[in-house]
């Protein structure tokens, strides 16, 4: 018999809080710093136009992120369940939106940015094997697709055993970042600064390319909203998510801001521009006889990024199956190790298939418009919601002026994408307006016949649910969740 949902005993299936303030920052920490700081640097010099714009662009971006960052921490103390975006549109802007953002999230944003990610790690890790000659594109692909089914295996075993590594990788990265940022800062110093002559020539910038370079930008920051997606496993999370935002954005923009000054002092703009793996480009120039070990180091800290964006992201595919629109399957829970494992296998196919046919640079443009799109919709959402609900206990209280600007931003970059990258852009909203049919045929129940939702409503104890549970159970030996993780320990 399954336990009763009020069972505080150690067999009860739910979420445990296992997630500290330390284990929090690394996860912020670790999503961030991963591929981005590796491959974003060619994107934002190449759609800028020169050095110095696309410096101001790195802080500009840092700073944005923290004004969206802040802007979650608060909605995370106030709306306390997991999920992150698709939770808080659900809760301010209701089941249309919620949905059309985690449809959005499973066939098109998840799998290409866990594809971009995954891609960076594999092209990383076989580079110092092909050392003299050009990289087979299959060679990386299959490598990638081998690290993807590592990590995904890594958060179906353990909660606390993905949290270590991702600890782990997370000291081991900003290793890594540090062996950029010292060699060009020396550099620096000793009158290496031609690469920064007439920096702030922006005759070569036009506005249709500012989107991308945004784009590229804020794809490297990418990852300080996955703390708001555990926010029912994170100890005492109205203390731990402001203290983990703040803490990690402040210390991955100082280290992007430094880490592209050290590339400009080592590496001229049409080196960078030139090159598709800027760190590849730039360990042969700093580090020559060791650049191999560099790069190996550089994989792991996007392998850590993998890790991260795994772990949050099946929590979002579990809170959407808890609140009934998605197939309940996804809400299931391994009754031992306490992990979402059907949401977190049944993301496999789509990623796989992304990085079959997609190249990193197209898959990060098709997705970045619905991203950004529904992030900036959410803090919209939480301003109104402010508004509407002025008397709401807002146990961390931020200037409403944070998440003014930041939507702002968004929705600017956003909409000027839709003139740079009108064929990308218009496939990843048609991808997200392909939702509509699927919720009003199947998740809004009271539009179909009484007849078919046995068969076609996700979510509800029906037939169908009661099928997945047995499915889950023998393939996965899981359970749904019964009890609120606030229970847990």
């Amino acid at each position: 018999m399954l336990p009763k949902p009020n069972s505080l005993d150690n067999t009860a299936v739910f979420l445990r809080r296992k997630i500290t303030l330390t284990r929090a920052i690394a996860l912020a920490v670790g999503s961030m710093v991963g591929s981005g700081i590796f491959i974003s640097p060619k994107g934002v010099l190449q759609n800028s136009g020169n050095v110095g714009v696309s410096l101001l662009l790195w802080l500009a971006c840092g700073i944005l992120s923290l004004f969206g960052a802040l802007s979650y921490a608060d909605l995370g103390t106030c709306i306390t369940k997991s999920g992150g975006h698709y939770i808080y549109l659900l809760e301010t802007l209701g089941p249309l939106p919620a949905f059309l953002r985690l449809w959005a999230e499973f066939i098109m944003i998840r799998p290409a940015n866990m594809a971009v990610v995954s891609l960076a790690f594999g092209r990383y890790l076989i580079e110092p094997f092909f050392a003299s000659c050009h990289v087979p594109p299959l060679a990386v692909k299959l490598v990638t697709m081998a690290g993807i089914t590592v990590a995904v295996a890594l958060n179906c075993w353990s909660v606390s055993w993905a949290a270590k590594v991702q600890t782990g990788l997370t000291v081991l990265k900003m290793i890594t970042v540090g062996l950029i940022i010292v060699p060009g800062i020396l550099a620096l110093g000793n009158g290496h600064n031609e690469n920064f002559q007439d920096s702030f020539d922006t005759s070569s910038l036009t506005l249709e390319k500012l989107p991308l370079a945004f784009y590229s930008g804020m794809f490297a920051y990418g990852g300080w909203f996955y703390i708001n997606f555990v926010t029912e496993e994170i100890v005492d999370p109205k203390k731990n998510i402001p203290r983990a935002v703040i803490v990690s954005l402040t210390v991955v923009t100082v280290c992007y801001v430094l880490t592209n000054v050290s590339y400009y002092a080592v590496l001229t703009p049409q080196e960078i521009l030139s090159s598709d793996a800027v760190a590849v480009s730039f360990t042969d120039k700093v580090f020559k006889n060791i650049s191999p070990a560099i790069l190996i180091l550089v994989a792991l800290s996007c392998f850590g990024a993998l890790n991260g964006g795994i772990f949050a992201a099946s929590r979002m595919l579990f809170a959407a199956a808890r609140e009934g629109q998605w197939p309940a399957l996804f809400s299931m829970i391994h009754l031992e190790r306490h992990t979402p494992v059907p949401a977190l296998i049944l993301m496999l196919p789509l990623v796989y298939l992304m990085v079959s046919i997609g190249d990193l640079y197209g898959l990060l443009n098709f997705y970045s418009f619905s991203r950004w799109f529904f992030i900036g919709l959410t803090t919209l959402g939480f301003m109104i919601h402010c508004f509407r609900h002025p008397t709401i206990l807002r146990p961390f209280k931020v200037p409403l002026f944070f998440p003014l600007v930041f939507t702002v931003a968004c929705f600017f970059i956003v909409g000027t994408s839709l003139y740079s990258d009108p064929v990308n852009t218009s496939i990843g909203c048609a991808l997200t307006l392909s939702g509509l049919p699927v919720y009003y045929l199947v998740v809004q129940k009271t539009r179909i016949p009484d007849v078919l939702l046995c068969i076609l409503v996700p979510g509800q104890l029906s037939s169908t649910a009661c099928r997945e549970a047995a499915f889950g159970k023998v393939l996965f030996s899981c359970f749904f969740n019964y009890s609120c993780a606030s229970h847990g320990s």
